[in-house]
C-alpha cells in the first residue's frame, strides 16, 4: 500500500465518522417530542423530559435544546491510529539479497533507484544497497508502488520528491528528501505529471 493510499484511507475513515455523527443529528432533529416539556436540573447540560406539573418550573419543548451528538475527537483519533497500524502492516516491502542475507525494507524508505553497471543502487534513507537487477526491470516492478522513471539510469519515489526546477535545456532538476538532486531528461519529463494529483497556475507545467 503506497503512502497516497494510506492517506486516502485515513481521509475516508474520517469522513465516514463525521457522516455517521451528522446522520445521528439529523434523526434527532427530524423527531421532535410533541407535547413534551423540558425541565431544568442541577446541570445546565442535563435535561429530563417530563410532563408539565403545577409544582415544577418547566419550559416549552424546543428541539434546538435537544442534546446534539458531536464528533468525539478521541474516538476519531483512535480510529485513525487503528487504520495507521493496519496500513503499516500492509505497507509494501522489498526483499533482496545482501551480503549473504535477505533484507526486507519498506518501499516508502527507498528514495530512488539508480543504475550502476549490471547492478542497481537502492537509495535508502540511511544506506544504499546494491542489487543485481536491471533498471528497466526494477522500473517495471516499482511502477505500481509510486515510482517513476526520470532518466535512463534513475527511478524515483514520487512521495520523496520535494522540488522540481525547469532548466533552459527543456530538462528538469529534481530534488528528493535529504537534498539529493537528479536530472530529468526530456524523454521522461512527461512522467513528472504523476508527482501531484492537482497542478494549478499553468497548463504547461511539466511538458
Amino acid at each position: 500500500m503506497s503512502a497516497r493510499e494510506i492517506q486516502d484511507q485515513k481521509t475516508i475513515a474520517g469522513e465516514m465518522f463525521v457522516q455517521q455523527a451528522a446522520h445521528a443529528n439529523a434523526e434527532v432533529s427530524a423527531s421532535p417530542l410533541r407535547g413534551a416539556t423540558i425541565c431544568s436540573t442541577k446541570s445546565r447540560r442535563d435535561y429530563t423530559v417530563e410532563s408539565a406539573t403545577a409544582d415544577k418550573f418547566c419550559e416549552a419543548a424546543d428541539t434546538s435544546l435537544l442534546p446534539v451528538n458531536r464528533v468525539d475527537a478521541a474516538d476519531l483519533m483512535r480510529v485513525l491510529r487503528q487504520l495507521e497500524v493496519i496500513a503499516k502492516r500492509q505497507a509494501p516491502r522489498i526483499a533482496f539479497k545482501a551480503k549473504g542475507s535477505i533484507l526486507l525494507l519498506d518501499l516508502a524508505d527507498i528514495l530512488a533507484v539508480q543504475a550502476e553497471g549490471n547492478y542497481v543502487s537502492l537509495r535508502h534513507r540511511t544506506n544504499p544497497y546494491l542489487v543485481h537487477e536491471s533498471l528497466s526491470s526494477m522500473a517495471e516492478k516499482l511502477k505500481p508502488y509510486g515510482f517513476i522513471r526520470i532518466h535512463r539510469s534513475v527511478v524515483v519515489n514520487i512521495s520523496a520528491v520535494e522540488k522540481i526546477q525547469p532548466l533552459p535545456t527543456g530538462e528538469y532538476r529534481l530534488r528528493v528528501k535529504g537534498g539529493k538532486e537528479y536530472l530529468v531528461t526530456r524523454t521522461y519529463k512527461h512522467n513528472l505529471r504523476d508527482l501531484a494529483q492537482l497542478w494549478v497556475g499553468s497548463e504547461r507545467l511539466c511538458g
